[in-house]
């Protein structure tokens, strides 16, 4: 039974960080990409971040590049998301998702992954 677990959400402060954990269970996460997506209130899913399996391989929305990294432990069956300087607008449920590659539209949740995980808030608030 394939299963992905997001943990690590929480009340942050502007400026601050969190490290978000997807934990995979019910294949082999060296041969799946997994996505990072997130969806605010009254706003649509948006694609985050992917890392590829073949050659971990790292894509990140514009929105997000720089402050955010992304990684994974295979023996761990856990990707991460490094969160650094935080901003209201990355308030929003973040979820993970897993595909067989990243490919061209991975932005885009409607084309991406048949699992997703349950969601994770994040709230960057003072």
């Amino acid at each position: 039974q394939v299963q992905l677990v997001e943990s690590g959400g929480g009340l942050v402060q502007p400026g601050g960080s969190l490290r978000l954990s997807c934990a995979v269970s019910g294949f082999t996460l060296d041969y799946y990409a997994i996505g990072w997506f997130r969806q605010a209130p009254g706003k649509e899913r948006e694609g985050v971040s992917c890392i590829s399996s073949s050659d971990g391989s790292t894509y990140y929305a514009d929105s997000v590049k720089g402050p955010f990294t992304i990684s994974r432990d295979n023996a761990k069956n856990t990707v991460y998301l490094q969160m650094n300087s935080l901003k209201p607008g990355d308030t929003a449920v973040y979820y993970c998702a897993t595909d067989l590659v990243c490919g061209s539209s991975w932005l885009n949740p409607k084309a991406f992954g048949d699992y997703w995980g349950q969601g994770t808030q994040v709230t960057v608030s003072s």
